[in-house]
């Protein structure tokens, strides 16, 4: 069962209806309770790091993914704000993340070459998967995904980096650790892109 964490940030539906679509079992959890029965888990997210953590605080479904995921080693899959919360910190919020993959998100503008890039960075971009990426099996020479974000995540081991764009410099826009995966892409934007990689992760 895919089941989508739905703590009040992201397009839930949008990731509800490409699963149906492709006849995989669905399900949305709004609280720890619904959280039973995921063999695996998608976290979306929008807006604001810090605005993030303190809606899944909320939530009360913190400590349960943390159980599913870090001991359970259930697969996750971060999205967007959603991949940017399984870092340790970022410089956009004082608040810290999940710490599920290591490293920090930072802001392209806190990086002196590029104080003159226009952000967000938003739109279709050219993605260019590790070797071996199971998330992009099937597409791994030719891969274009929709972006909006102004941070990226800046990984502690480059082994954690799943994928890379760029966009005024390199930058890792997919990652993994384990079983915990993160992109900052939007996948339910990105057409057959971006159903091919959902299908991927329930298949891993």
């Amino acid at each position: 069962m895919i089941t989508i964490i739905d703590y009040g940030l992201g397009n839930i539906q949008a990731f509800v209806n490409v699963y149906k679509r492709l006849h995989i079992p669905v399900a949305v959890a709004k609280c720890a309770d619904e959280l039973e029965g995921a063999s695996k888990l998608i976290l979306p997210g929008v807006g604001a790091f810090d605005h993030a953590i303190e809606r899944l605080n909320a939530s009360r479904m913190r400590p349960v993914l943390n159980e599913l995921v870090q001991e359970k080693k259930i697969p996750v899959l971060g999205i967007c704000v959603g991949m940017q919360i399984l870092a340790d910190s970022s410089e956009e919020g004082t608040l810290p993340g999940l710490g599920w993959v290591p490293g920090s998100v930072r802001s392209f503008k806190a990086i002196p070459q590029l104080k003159d890039l226009a952000l967000p960075h938003m739109g279709w971009n050219d993605v260019s998967p590790a070797p071996g990426s199971s998330l992009f099996k099937g597409f791994e020479a030719d891969a274009r995904f929709y972006f909006l974000h102004s941070y990226f995540f800046d990984c502690a081991q480059a082994n954690n980096i799943a994928a890379t764009s760029s966009y005024g410099l390199d930058f890792s826009c997919a990652v993994r650790a384990g079983n915990v995966y993160g992109v900052q892409f939007h996948p339910e934007k990105s057409h057959h892109f971006g159903v091919g990689l959902l299908k991927n992760f329930a298949e891993l």
